[in-house]
């Protein structure tokens, strides 16, 4: 039986394991961090299990779903009617059905018009290839015209892509209004989902299954090289030891494979190196009492650097209301250095803001992570420059979220990737 090694235990590195071990093979999975999960890890928050970053799921996430029947854990998920709103002028109005596009405030109804009749044509839209070589900006703007982008949409470019944010990919960008837009019980109602306990359930449960199959996982183990000779992978080194392998598969973030992979040739290195990265700081907050009564609240404010905030509580029930405030950007921009008490702080005051009634003792405990390669920038025809999965090296896989354009990252897309990878391995 050939030695095969999985880098990363986020969902593509699990999903691939799990579907090694179901055909047979028992690889060894290298995870830098001390757990498993990657972006979908939990920690502790003040008494309470939770991920450092914010995850849903949508009716359409089927290979989630598939794989939770698969280790019997089904009954653990619910779905839930969800509100959305959106915080402009200074006060919150419903969002996310036609009536609320309709009373929304500072439009113009041709200006409506055009925003609704684009979102739900990109719901009902199927192929994406006519997208694919558009720009994203230029695509919308052509479609509800410059009123409604600079109120709905320019805040969420400008402050998640910044200088990258007019050269995306129409079909990147779509693929977002699709997924929620679709996930809905019916016209004026969305319907998300949530697992008890989290990930973390699912995670544990994926884990539990590869161990008990023979997989092994080695936490707290960075690969610092992957060894190739003669165009032939060999193994990593892991702590400068040497560790054999015939297969290595890689799901770390792209920018890090040029790092534990010098010998690849020139043009492939270039290619990885190429990849663009957005950045996260998400910060999450454990309060008294509710926010808002909305899951996911859009902001437009000119105080408030965040195209958007997400109350987790108003999804799932805890015993505390938490909320995620994510601050995306480019890892190289400045912002990102700034110390975490400047997010934090922040935070606090778009809080106060948006609900006057809360108290600075309403706030139990609040916290930022940080994630440097949390999201490819996905270009125009972005997929024709990546270097194919399975690389002129024999034996040597690589891919990241970056492969499944031009669906968003998310944890049943990189679970479908993973599993689709791990069979043309064993093929």
């Amino acid at each position: 039986m050939k030695k095969i090694a999985v880098l990363g235990a986020g969902p593509m590195g699990l999903a691939v394991a799990y579907q090694l071990v179901k055909d047979g093979c028992k690889p060894v999975i290298f995870e830098a961090d001390d757990r498993v999960g990657g972006m979908t890890a939990a920690f502790d928050f003040n008494g309470l299990t939770i991920e450092r970053y914010y995850h849903f799921h949508c009716i359409s996430d089927h290979d989630f779903l598939n794989i939770l029947k698969e280790l019997d854990i089904e009954d653990k998920m619910h779905w839930v009617r969800t509100k959305m709103g959106y915080y402009y002028q200074e006060k919150i109005s419903p969002w996310g059905n036609p009536m609320a596009l309709l009373i929304f405030p500072g439009l113009s109804l041709i200006a409506k018009f055009r925003y609704g009749l684009h979102a739900f044509l990109s719901t009902k839209r199927t192929d994406w290839s006519a997208l694919d070589k558009i720009e994203a900006t230029g695509w919308i703007k052509r479609w509800v015209g410059s009123e409604a982008y600079d109120v709905l949409w320019k805040k969420l470019f400008d402050y998640k892509f910044y200088d990258y944010a007019n050269g995306l990919s129409a079909a990147w960008i779509w693929t977002r209004i699709k997924r929620i837009g679709s996930s809905r019980y019916n016209l004026f109602h969305e319907k998300l989902g949530y697992l008890d306990g989290g990930s973390d359930t699912l995670l544990k449960a994926m884990k539990a299954y590869i161990e008990e199959n023979g997989g092994e996982f080695k936490l707290k183990s960075h690969v610092s090289h992957v060894v190739i000779e003669n165009d032939i992978v060999k193994g990593v080194v892991v702590n400068d030891d040497v560790n054999e392998f015939d297969q290595v598969i890689s799901t770390i973030p792209l920018p890090y494979v040029a790092k534990i992979m010098p010998d690849l040739p020139v043009n492939l290195l270039d290619r990885f190196n190429a990849v663009k990265n957005i950045a996260v700081v998400c910060v999450i907050v454990k309060l008294k009492k509710k926010l808002t009564e909305n899951f996911w609240l859009n902001v437009n404010d000119p105080d408030m650097d965040i195209p958007g905030l997400v109350e987790y509580t108003n999804l799932q029930p805890l015993n505390d209301h938490i909320v995620y405030v994510p601050f995306y950007m480019p890892g190289e921009h400045i912002k990102f250095k700034d110390s975490d008490e400047v997010f934090l702080e922040k935070v606090k005051k778009y809080m106060l803001k948006i609900n006057p009634d809360l108290k600075d003792d309403d706030f139990i405990d609040i916290r930022a992570s940080r994630y440097r390669y949390a999201q490819p920038i996905c270009e125009p025809d972005f997929l024709k420059t990546l270097p194919p999965v399975k690389l002129p090296i024999e034996g040597l896989w690589v891919a990241d979220t970056s492969y499944y354009y031009p669906e968003d990252r998310g944890i049943s897309e990189s679970i479908g990737f993973g599993r689709k990878m791990a069979k043309k391995v064993i093929a």
